[in-house]
């Protein structure tokens, strides 16, 4: 009998952990983005103080918190102290289970001023061999860094 309810509890208590939604992964928890930051080149960081033309590259840490492979869009949109974009662009790559990854793509500033960088990870949908921005969805919170020069 104490054989019995051993298995009826560890059964209820697999599904409780493995079926239960509530220890899922919410969707904006798929991928986490951390430590926005500026970088030269060579991939050191600096400040976010740079002069005008001065070619940067906004990078942040990419991780992906599934146990499953994530395709991705990592993108930065850049904006001036009026919200106006001044430039966007995007890299498109593959997460493995727990991988952290640092895409970065490169802006130089043409004049002087207050600009805020926003970066995205987005899911794209695939059709057949080719990807279509008709469906994105977001995989974690937007970050964003103040760049002044």
């Amino acid at each position: 009998m104490i054989k019995q309810l051993g298995v009826i509890f560890s059964i209820l208590l697999a599904f409780i952990i493995f079926i239960n939604p509530a220890f899922a992964i919410e969707p904006l928890d798929r991928v986490e983005i951390t430590n926005p930051r500026l970088v030269n080149s060579f991939g050191s960081q600096i400040s976010n103080q740079i002069n005008v033309n001065q070619q940067i590259q906004i990078t942040a840490d990419v991780k992906n918190n599934q146990d499953k492979t994530q395709t991705f869009v990592y993108i930065v949109q850049v904006k001036n102290q009026n919200g106006v974009i001044i430039t966007i662009g995007w890299i498109s790559g593959l997460l493995n289970p727990g991988q952290t990854f640092s895409p970065a793509l490169s802006w130089a500033p043409k004049i002087s001023g207050e600009y805020t960088a926003e970066i995205y990870v987005w899911d794209v949908s695939e059709e057949g061999s080719t990807k279509s921005w008709q469906r994105l969805d977001a995989l974690a919170e937007q970050v964003s860094l103040k760049i002044t020069s």
